[in-house]
């Protein structure tokens, strides 16, 4: 099967692409000198022949999308759309990453794959066209939803506390913002098990099983790390002004992998625990 990997030097990319390789597919890994997916001609130049296009490239600064929305609406959802449309035109199947910033955050349980979008800022507004744009331009795609993405070959979340760790004494860090941490190696993993498995076209949730929240999180970083996780300490997100909202909660349910017969990921501290030596090897 012939891949094409598009923001394939990402955090994700770089693991689904090393994901493909293993499992013996033919992978074209392509990033911003290789295709402009602003510029409609160079998708169409750049993706002559594939079966699967995967699409990792994305506005992600989530507050710069605050004072850049236009920007930010050309790589999130005008770039998809090209994608999508390019997709259609060749034959191929499109997998759309997305994010649990299509929800506003304000729910108590997890949010369904069918359920309302209602974004709260500009990222997650762009981020809810895109997937609007890749159903109505496609009929052959994968969206998958993720949120809470760590991994060794970019920065993330654990490296970030990894290294504030070694110079203060306590991080303050907040319990009121819930989520499911995602390994993106295990969301590298589900995405080639979805296609592999010819899933029908919808949207699914690729995260963690379970739930915590950032505070937890920390403790059980620094456990990995040999750290007393005391030195963690409760704050709320009240305390940090950002310009762009947070959502307060990020569970997303795996119903549409149940019933497509997919096995959701893992719960999120034991895999933690598999990946905390790779992640924490250079912080």
């Amino acid at each position: 099967m012939r891949w094409m990997v598009v923001g394939a030097k990402g955090m994700l990319g770089t693991d689904l692409v090393s994901r493909l390789v293993e499992a013996g597919h033919d992978v074209l890994a392509m990033d911003k000198d290789e295709v402009d997916i602003t510029n409609e001609a160079s998708v169409d130049h750049a993706i002559d022949s594939a079966d699967v296009v995967v699409n990792v490239a994305a506005f992600t600064a989530v507050d710069a999308a605050e004072e850049r929305e236009a920007d930010a609406f050309l790589v999130n959802a005008v770039g998809p759309q090209y994608l999508a449309r390019r997709c259609k035109k060749i034959g191929a199947r499109l997998v759309h990453i997305s994010t649990d910033y299509v929800f506003n955050g304000s729910s108590s349980t997890p949010y369904l794959e069918n359920g309302a979008v209602a974004p709260a800022g500009a990222y997650g507004r762009t981020k809810a066209a895109g997937e609007w744009a890749v159903q109505s331009s496609t009929d052959d795609y994968i969206i998958v939803r993720t949120a809470w993405l760590y991994g060794a070959n970019g920065a993330c979340f654990p490296k970030t506390m990894a290294r504030l760790s070694e110079k203060m004494e306590k991080l303050s860090v907040v319990t009121d913002e819930v989520g499911q941490p995602t390994w993106t190696a295990d969301l590298a993993d589900l995405i080639l098990r979805l296609v592999e498995a010819t899933v029908p076209s919808g949207i699914y949730h690729g995260t963690s099983s379970g739930r915590t929240n950032w505070h937890a999180f920390t403790q059980a970083i620094m456990t990995s790390m040999g750290k007393d996780p005391a030195i963690v300490t409760e704050t709320t997100a009240a305390a940090f002004q950002r310009p762009a909202p947070r959502p307060s909660f990020s569970v997303l349910s795996h119903n549409q992998l149940v019933a497509a017969g997919i096995e959701p990921i893992g719960n999120w501290l034991e895999r933690w625990n598999e990946a905390a030596p790779a992640i924490l090897a250079d912080y």
